[in-house]
């Protein structure tokens, strides 16, 4: 594919995070962007106000240019569209370059000094730290982000004079051994889309592939104890991290103060950067603090800078996202959607607010991973002092007999546990009057967020 070649890119998934990336920086390049999604969002709406075309309905008739365009049109879809989607089904059978979104996110990355961040979670986080990084101190780079940087209000950052390139790193139907990167870091290998994988040693391979690919000469950053199958190649700078162990980058005199987290951060055993400061909450922030900061350190960035870049950090949407944070209210919207993500949300808010009943709503994500996770979801969720469960979304996959969220829901040990739809959710709040609640999931509970803040701040 030659970029300079294509005039028009149609997005099928467009409202897709990684996809609707991809749009935005081929819009920059001067492109026409077009795209299709299944239902209107907040990114869609959003995308449409920046020029971008948006359609809802799977007609191949309402494509915006024709056959005789093929030679100077890219078709980019994600993996969630069905095989049977009318639209890919025609412009694959008419002859037009159609690409997977980790194929075309791999051809410009891999032109790039590109930084790939990986992980079963926090890889967002620390992409969005780490970009933010790089730009406030004035090295500049470009980034894929799979969430919306508050920084930068956006999911695409776009540097043109800079050959570094942040990109997260999705291990979803292999798409991260698509990245050839200049360098890597590996957050978590913890069981996920075994869907994909069938087995946990099978992801873990995976990954362990994914960290070969970096460039030789390139820094390879590992959370301490990922248990990656394998020696890598010696010709791959590699470092650990962690926030719990003495590592090659770590953190120690942990504590809080005035409602924010502070830490001292040890470089590579031999320099210090002392009392970083981050507005986001917990450990789990901390220890992506420490990623983002170690290969930014290794990247050449200054002590001094990345301290008040980490300072002025504002967050991602949907991590550890406040929505109302007064002293008798307190409202957080989370994209946690794995057991351990779970937990380590659920750590986190109890000791930034210790003492405090926690009323949590959890939006199971996946049939699969429901049937997978069940007993992992029950734990995590039962950390909980209240617990609301939603019907699970479903996302790309179709019913799996006998899996729903009452597998998770029977499990749960706590005795103020409630199912609910998410019709009757508003209501149930509004009766219910939490003071300390957290939504969380990768489905559509966002959607539920203006409202049950809505709700919540007429309570008072």
């Amino acid at each position: 594919m030659y970029i300079d070649r294509i005039n028009k890119v149609y997005c099928i998934g467009i409202g897709g995070i990684g996809v609707s990336a991809l749009a935005r920086y081929f819009m920059v390049l001067g492109k026409i962007v077009s795209g299709y999604d299944l239902t209107p969002s907040t990114l869609t709406q959003s995308l449409q106000l920046e020029g971008i075309d948006v359609h809802f309905t799977d007609d191949p008739a309402r494509l915006p240019f024709s056959e005789e365009e093929k030679e100077t049109t890219l078709v980019i879809y994600t993996p969630a569209v069905p095989a049977n989607h009318k639209e890919l089904g025609y412009l694959k059978e008419a002859g037009f370059t159609v690409m997977k979104r980790s194929q075309v996110l791999g051809l410009i990355a891999n032109q790039k000094e590109a930084i790939a961040v990986a992980g079963t979670h926090g890889k967002t986080s620390v992409s969005g730290m780490l970009s933010y990084i790089l730009e406030s101190s004035g090295m500049g780079c470009s980034a894929f982000l799979g969430g919306i940087s508050r920084n930068f209000n956006s999911n695409l950052v776009y540097h043109l004079e800079s050959q570094l390139m942040v990109v997260e790193a999705d291990e979803f139907d292999r798409s991260f051994l698509q990245l050839f990167p200049s360098h890597a870091i590996i957050t978590s290998t913890d069981a996920d889309h075994l869907d994909i994988y069938g087995k946990h040693d099978a992801l873990i391979e995976s990954f362990t592939q994914f960290a070969s690919q970096v460039q030789p000469g390139g820094f390879l950053l590992l959370k301490k104890g990922l248990g990656l199958k394998g020696p890598l190649p010696e010709e791959i700078k590699t470092f650990t991290y962690s926030i719990t162990d003495e590592a090659d980058f770590y953190a120690d005199n942990i504590r809080i103060e005035e409602g924010s987290f502070h830490f001292n951060l040890h470089l590579n055993k031999n320099e210090t950067i002392e009392d970083i400061s981050l507005k986001i909450p917990g450990r789990v922030n901390m220890e992506n603090a420490t990623a983002a900061a170690a290969m930014a350190w290794l990247l050449g960035v200054g002590k001094e800078k990345i301290k008040l870049a980490l300072a002025s950090f504002e967050g991602m949407l949907r991590r550890y996202d406040f929505q109302i944070r007064k002293d008798n209210l307190i409202f957080i919207d989370d994209y946690a959607h794995h057991p351990r993500e779970i937990e380590a949300t659920v750590l986190s808010l109890k000791e930034l607010y210790p003492g405090r009943k926690l009323t949590g709503i959890f939006q199971p994500h996946l049939f699969s991973r429901t049937r997978d996770f069940a007993e992992g979801f029950a734990q995590s969720l039962s950390l909980l002092d209240c617990i609301i469960l939603l019907d699970i979304y479903p996302a790309r996959e179709l019913p799996i007999k006998g899996v729903s969220s009452k597998i998770i829901f029977d499990q749960i040990n706590k005795k103020e546990k409630y199912e609910c739809t998410k019709a009757e959710l508003p209501e149930f709040i509004a009766k219910l009057k939490p003071e300390f609640l957290v939504t969380m999931g990768a489905g559509d509970i966002d959607r539920l967020v203006p409202v049950l803040k809505k709700i919540l701040l007429e309570s008072e």
